[in-house]
């Protein structure tokens, strides 16, 4: 079996229909069917960004009923469901704020599903039915980070099939709380704090006290911030380059191979580590490429750059985007 592991979509539905008839699957009317032998897997972070939100949802949960793929939940998922549930405690207010950041994060989902409709309430209910992650007997699925520890946290939370439920999205909102950790942790990263009260100001203009990490090395709390820090440039120059990463609490558990996306990588695909690889590589912008990994199950190690797939949509000379 092949499992084709695909990168976060975004709503860009013509680079998803590009990249499944480059991997050979087509489609019979109702829903992509793979090559004899392949399955896909979407990583997370199916919406949000991009201009197509329903008609990736449609080309993905098609695929998800029909039983030919599988999926795990993005931060971007569970953030549309936090963006939409009131609070309890205070039922003017959601658990996700309606911030200016957190609304222009959610926009293009929200101009095709307006906020409160049928529409609207239909895909909730179906990004509610994705699992945080997924394991198998060959290899492990989520969309930041596999932290065993923090999957234990969150598992009286969720169903049995690792999936979110009502009292598991109020939980795990709640900010300074071991679920609100827990979960970001498995959705977002691993996080360490800046040294000396410094501050960053990441891309969306939100300043932050802590850095997201590469968690995939070894020796995290060896290195230097800039070493092991996932952030742009800009943002790392305000860091005196000898700052030491401390108290970094994380090791990966599992000797199976690891696949993630939500990093926004750029550039030529290869493999994290020996142990994991991510398959987003920005397809969120024009310049990034909706990537796949194909996983042999027979041998799902060692990892193998000649095992990525991007689709060129820049070099694609089809009308893009048809069925």
């Amino acid at each position: 079996m092949i499992i084709d592991v695909i990168g976060d979509i975004h709503g860009y539905a013509d680079k998803l229909i590009g990249l499944l008839k480059q991997l050979g699957y087509v489609h019979n009317g109702q829903h992509f069917v793979p090559p004899a032998g392949h399955r896909a897997l979407f990583i997370g972070d199916v919406i949000d960004r991009g201009s197509q939100q329903i008609a990736t949802l449609e080309i993905v949960f098609a695929m998800l009923d029909a039983d030919v793929a599988d999926a795990v939940m993005g931060n971007h998922e569970y953030n549309a469901l936090a963006f939409a549930t009131s609070d309890p405690d205070d039922t003017s207010q959601y658990l996700r704020s309606h911030n200016e950041i957190h609304t222009r994060q959610h926009e293009t989902f929200l101009a095709e599903v307006p906020f409160g409709s049928e529409t609207h309430q239909y895909w909730l209910q179906r990004l509610y039915e994705i699992p945080l992650w997924l394991e198998i007997d060959y290899a492990c699925f989520v969309h930041a980070c596999w932290d065993v520890d923090s999957m234990a946290v969150l598992q009286p939370l969720l169903t049995e099939n690792n999936c979110l439920t009502a009292h598991g999205l109020i939980a795990t909102s709640r900010e300074g709380t071991v679920a609100f950790d827990a979960l970001e942790r498995v959705l977002k990263g691993v996080e360490t704090p800046l040294p000396n009260g410094l501050v960053m100001v990441d891309k969306e203009g939100t300043k932050r006290t802590r850095v997201r990490v590469r968690w995939w090395l070894d020796a995290l709390n060896t290195r230097s911030i800039h070493e092991v820090a996932r952030a742009p440039l800009s943002a790392l120059a305000q860091i005196p380059k000898d700052a030491l990463a401390e108290n970094i609490d994380f090791t990966l558990k599992t000797h199976k191979p690891v696949f993630v996306g939500h990093y926004w990588l750029t550039g030529e695909p290869e493999p994290l580590s020996p142990q994991v690889i991510c398959t987003d590589y920005s397809a969120a912008v024009d310049s990034g490429y909706l990537t796949c990994y194909q996983l042999d199950s027979e041998q799902p190690l060692p990892l193998k750059t000649s095992h990525f797939i991007q689709y060129r949509h820049d070099q694609d000379t089809n009308i893009l985007g048809s069925i």
